[in-house]
């Protein structure tokens, strides 16, 4: 009988016994392979399930379903300082820019942390103007920050210089790790840009709170001196940006009333979607929040902003922002609106062929909307 392999198990008797059992071993292996689901698919089955948002049928449930939701983000984002009722804010210079003046300033957080920011302050305003928050981008891009207040990069036009011409107060700064703030975290002037970035993420996780409760809790600091200035009409205050800046700015029309309307390019995500997409490498290490999927997902924080106006503007080719997470957060939160009363207060364009990208449509569509909803008496909710 011939040998039907070099290895030293290969006694005929042991090949002809084996021999079936190694191929229906293999067969069934094939099977299995053919039936596994995607990694996304288990991880999210194996975890704990997603709570389902949904309206309530009236506008009073809504009320306290509201305050639970809210309650909830905050407990998430981790134990932040308290901050203080306004500020203590130096300015360190400021420039005559011809139709606008240019205020540099800083404040310290209360947390271990100088912010530095921009104010644009038109000069034609003859009485108090309405503001703008203005939230910068991420892109990897540690060493921009507010500068990109000052550029065409990754906007169509200089968001500081046209919209205080336009009449708007307009404020910026940079968030942790970014600007003048990049080598400036817990691991030293050596340590910038991502590792920088990661390096926060992990001090902030070891004490009870997150990264990005951090940098929302700074930008809440900057709205507060925003609205503390003369010049500002505290009841006409906006907040918009693209990417980790679109985030920044829905999220904060979700914690903070005083924020009248928004404007959000090119970052609108659900989570779980984002996972479906196997997308998690499209936003960094900042933008994570523990347990937020035990409770909800996004279009429950984006419920949070009705009945005030907003818009979001993102393109179908989004890697970080998927489409059917877009079209599942229209679904959810339009009733919502619709509760209110105010169905046609939030609107969500899609850009066909468009990646993360701020077209130059987007910028017209933002400029009309901020001119409709803040140089216009305020509407009562």
């Amino acid at each position: 009988m011939p040998i039907l392999c070099s290895s030293r198990f290969c006694h005929p008797a042991f090949t002809l016994t084996l021999l079936p059992a190694v191929w229906f071993g293999f067969a069934a292996n094939i099977v299995m392979a053919q039936n596994t689901k995607p990694d996304w698919q288990l991880w999210l089955e194996k975890s704990p399930p997603t709570p389902e948002f949904s309206a309530p049928a009236t506008r009073a449930e809504w009320e306290k379903q509201r305050t639970q939701i809210r309650t909830q983000l905050w407990l998430l984002l981790g134990k932040l300082p308290p901050r203080p009722a306004r500020p203590e804010v130096q300015t360190l210079k400021r420039e005559d820019r011809g139709d606008y003046w240019l205020e540099k300033f800083q404040f310290d957080n209360g947390a271990g942390a100088t912010v530095p920011g921009y104010l644009f302050l038109p000069k034609r305003a003859i009485a108090k103007s309405p503001a703008i928050l203005y939230c910068h981008w991420h892109g990897g891009q540690y060493d921009n920050g507010k500068e990109e207040m000052l550029r065409a990069e990754h906007t169509p036009q200089e968001p500081g210089p046209v919209l205080a011409r336009r009449g708007y107060v307009v404020l910026g700064i940079d968030a942790y790790c970014f600007g003048e703030r990049n080598g400036q975290g817990p691991g030293g002037p050596k340590e910038k840009g991502g590792a920088g970035e990661m390096t926060a993420s992990k001090f902030n996780l070891w004490v009870g709170r997150t990264l990005w409760g951090m940098i929302l809790r700074d930008d809440l600091m900057a709205l507060d001196y925003l609205v503390s200035r003369p010049e500002v009409d505290a009841d006409r205050v906006g907040v918009t940006g693209i990417s980790m800046g679109a985030t920044r700015s829905w999220w904060l029309l979700a914690l903070d009333d005083r924020i009248k309307t928004g404007v959000a390019v090119a970052c609108l995500t659900r989570y779980q979607n984002l996972i479906e997409q196997q997308s998690l490498p499209a936003h960094g290490i900042y933008y994570f929040v523990p347990g937020m999927l035990n409770h909800f997902d996004t279009e429950a924080v984006i419920a949070l902003i009705a009945p005030r106006p907003v818009l979001m503007l993102t393109g179908d080719k989004d890697g970080g922002s998927p489409l059917g997470g877009i079209q599942i957060i229209e679904s959810k939160v339009r009733p919502v609106y619709k509760l209110c009363e105010r169905e046609n207060e939030y609107q969500s364009v899609v850009f066909p062929g468009i990646g993360h990208v701020y077209l130059p449509d987007m910028w017209d569509k933002m400029l009309v909307w901020m001119d409709q909803h803040l140089k216009a008496a305020p509407a009562k909710p």
